[in-house]
């Protein structure tokens, strides 16, 4: 226990001697972190909407208005048959105008639909598939390539696909594009945070050389010459990890939460897979392990012992 306090008490005798470049360390650290804060909610709440609305992707089997009901039956049949679909629905003509007079903005509604004199839209199967993934595979299935090399579909009732594939490959490139920005500059401030650290253990290292060659010839081990270096390295992280959570806590506090009820992202984001509590956590661990490897590093290259 005596020799942890000697390692604290050197550690933080060291941090006042080089004030500034602990301080330029620190406020290296509370910027990654905090970046981290906001940047983890927003990739997590991203990839939750990408999968939710992936998920909710489907395409539509668009049927003859002159189908009889055993050929209608027998598609359906057919469509539940294939492999990988999960569900299929049959949507009547007056619930496929519903659902295009929802898509229709107010003013415009009344003067679109008063224009028809009949109902154009028709009958059609919404066939949703087991995974996203599989969604082109099912289509393919419901009209596939005949020997003629054309489409021909499974049932002659079958007019048309009609589908939101270019939606899900946009929400595919978006979120792809966004997951290599954030590892970019994730990446771009864990190394300046390593920078740092390393760079204010090197000059404890250089202030206290002589120190250091003294303990080493009394006999003290590698070890007890580490230990004071690398808590230095974990106070930076700590404190600087500290500092960011509490600026993250006052905005959620002062922000994210009044205005979650405003702006659904901000709801995604507060009731995101991660708690808050959860988050902490591991910007805690991400800064104290930045900041032990960085004394690690400098240690290893700078202190021949």
């Amino acid at each position: 226990m005596s020799k942890l306090i000697f390692f604290i008490q050197e550690a933080l005798r060291a941090l006042r001697r080089n004030a500034a470049p602990s301080m330029a360390a620190i406020v290296t650290t509370v910027v990654t972190v905090v970046l981290l804060g906001v940047l983890i909610p927003i990739l997590q709440t991203a990839q939750a909407t990408s999968e939710g609305v992936r998920d909710q992707l489907e395409f539509r089997v668009a049927i003859y208005d002159d189908a009889i009901g055993s050929e209608v039956a027998a598609l359906r049949r057919e469509l539940e048959a294939i492999p990988h679909v999960a569900s299929v629905s049959l949507i009547t003509k007056a619930e496929a105008l519903r659902e295009f007079s929802e898509q229709l903005d107010k003013e415009d509604k009344e003067a679109i639909l008063a224009q028809l004199n009949s109902n154009p839209l028709p009958r059609n199967f919404a066939v949703k598939a087991d995974d996203a993934a599989n969604l082109a595979a099912v289509r393919e299935a419901v009209i596939p390539t005949g020997p003629d090399g054309k489409p021909q579909p499974i049932s002659p009732i079958v007019e048309k696909i009609f589908d939101r594939q270019e939606a899900a490959q946009q929400i595919e490139q978006v979120t792809g594009a966004l997951k290599i920005v954030l590892t970019v500059i994730t990446a771009l401030l864990i190394v300046a945070s390593l920078m740092l650290v390393g760079n204010t253990i090197r000059l404890s290292i250089f202030t206290r050389r002589r120190e250091v060659e003294v303990m080493r010839l009394v006999g003290a081990t590698r070890w007890f010459i580490r230990w004071p270096f690398m808590i230095e390295g974990m106070v930076v992280g700590f404190t600087g990890a500290l500092l960011a959570i509490l600026v993250l806590w006052l905005g959620k506090i002062t922000i994210a939460d009044p205005l979650s009820d405003t702006f659904s992202f901000l709801e995604a984001a507060t009731n995101g897979t991660m708690s808050f509590p959860a988050l902490v956590a591991v910007l805690f661990g991400a800064a104290v392990l930045v900041s032990a490897v960085g004394s690690g590093i400098t240690l290893r290259r700078f202190l021949k012992v």
